[in-house]
């Protein structure tokens, strides 16, 4: 008797023993995904990643729990084709849609990460700025989303409510995003991606106010406030001066204008902006909360990034659009809560893209990748797993027909950045060493010592669009 006592005390102490970080998350439920995307932010606006003045304290906890990624890219450097190649999985020259071209085809259409988790029994949803057109597109709409809640792009980030009332578009986004996490039942599997207009300026050349051409919350409206904002690093007026006319007279430099120029436009938009990063991250905050609120946390992937970089006055810009790291690079975190303790709080140093997001979404829910993938899904570096055959090097490009953002095409290594402006007669050549010149600030086109470098990454731009091709025309 007092044997049988002792092994029910044992069992009981047993139950009743907190699970270890290692066996966190029920392993045999599909996970929940959470799709968190930034509009117009680049890698190193972030207190997490170093910077010494934003706030953004429920990011930097994701990055605290998960890993940041620290050399993160999208290859196009722009929204519209961004948000397609992260629907799609692949590069602009493939999905061939960005500001002007006609709807994402459907064979295309059809590889969209939310399409295939809703026919693998996935609870999908939408929030906030969708930004690309498809062909069928209403149908195709139904059939990737079970809630659909989009913002146009003419949205103002201030929303009159019928009440009366005035909210931030992010908070509304907050709200909307609440309200569906709300409605999950256990076992069913989610996916939510919720796309934020922030921080994405208001695009006028109006005297700004005291919100600038960034209306941020009223929540963050105190932040900032007495801290002098230091000048762009790269703002020597010597650095603009040294670029092609045709880089001078862009939609880089005419928006310049419109929000840098000054020392006061510079202060106001930028505490404006920093105080948008700041609300959209209180959201953050609030969509975590709910999570665990209503259950969800300990089986929900989180993935937070961005669509393009951004200029904020440096090399005398604004906006995006061209080859430079401040264009191209963008934030990347993945927090997953079932993850062991040992493989959190890290960073990851490997070259990742955007379009590698919708195969690590498919990755996580455990089902198979479309072979027309061009991207890779993340699991293996998440779980630092042997990578010895990762990419080394990724296409970029911005194809937009537009008179003032000159067309390019280049390709990124570890080390080296090749572009070619090819619309210009002649065609203008880039080329950078990240090693001995990280700011980009020399061309070495025209150095005898880097013709053969030139020459493998001119070529090498060519050799991997048809190895792509021809795998394409295999699939057919």
């Amino acid at each position: 008797m007092r044997i049988l006592s002792f092994l029910l005390i044992i069992l009981v102490l047993c139950q009743c023993t907190p699970a270890s970080s290692d066996q966190i998350g029920d392993s045999s439920t599909p996970p929940n995904l959470l799709f968190i995307l930034i509009d117009d932010q680049r890698h190193d606006m972030l207190s997490c990643a170093g910077h010494p003045i934003l706030q953004t304290p429920a990011v930097d906890r994701l990055a605290t729990e998960g890993v940041r990624f620290t050399q993160a890219y999208v290859t196009t450097p722009i929204c519209a084709a961004s948000r397609a190649s992260i629907l799609t999985g692949l590069y602009e020259y493939e999905h061939n849609y960005t500001f002007g071209k006609p709807p994402i085809h459907t064979s295309h259409s059809e590889q969209a990460y939310p399409l295939l988790l809703r026919q693998a029994g996935y609870h999908t949803g939408f929030i906030g700025k969708f930004g690309v057109r498809l062909e069928a597109q209403d149908t195709l709409l139904r059939e990737m989303f079970d809630y659909f809640a989009p913002s146009p792009k003419s949205t103002p980030h201030y929303v009159t409510l019928p009440d009366g009332s005035r909210r931030h578009s992010a908070e509304i986004k907050g709200d909307s995003a609440i309200a569906f996490l709300k409605r999950q039942t256990p076992g069913q599997p989610f996916c939510l991606s919720i796309s934020f207009n922030a921080v994405h300026a208001v695009d006028n050349n109006l005297t700004p106010g005291k919100e600038g051409h960034y209306p941020y919350p009223a929540s963050a409206e105190n932040l900032y406030e007495s801290i002098q904002l230091p000048n762009p690093r790269l703002s020597d007026p010597e650095i603009f001066e040294k670029h092609p006319d045709f880089l001078k007279h862009s939609l880089n430099r005419e928006r310049y204008y419109w929000r840098w120029d000054t020392p006061e436009k510079y202060q106001t938009n930028m505490r404006a902006y920093y105080r948008m990063i700041s609300g959209y991250d209180q959201v953050i905050k609030r969509i975590r909360e709910a999570l665990t609120e209503n259950g969800l946390d300990q089986n929900t992937i989180i993935i937070y990034t961005a669509d393009n970089g951004y200029y904020m006055g440096d090399r005398g810009f604004a906006g995006k659009w061209s080859h430079y790291e401040e264009s191209l690079r963008v934030p990347l975190i993945i927090y997953d809560p079932r993850q062991a303790q040992k493989e959190k709080f890290r960073t990851n140093g490997e070259l990742v893209l955007n379009i590698d997001l919708p195969a690590t979404m498919l990755d996580y829910a455990g089902l198979p990748i479309p072979e027309t993938y061009q991207g890779r899904s993340l699991l293996p570096l998440m779980h630092q797993e042997d990578v010895a055959a990762w990419r080394a090097d990724f296409i970029h490009e911005h194809r937009m027909d537009h008179p003032q953002i000159p067309k390019y095409v280049g390709i990124h290594s570890e080390r080296y950045v090749y572009a070619n402006y090819y619309k210009q007669d002649p065609p203008y050549e880039y080329l950078h060493d990240l090693q001995t010149d990280p700011d980009q600030l020399v061309n070495l086109v025209d150095h005898p010592e880097y013709q053969e470098i030139l020459k493998e990454m001119s070529l090498g731009i060519k050799d991997k669009v048809k190895r792509v091709k021809d795998k394409v025309e295999r699939l057919k």
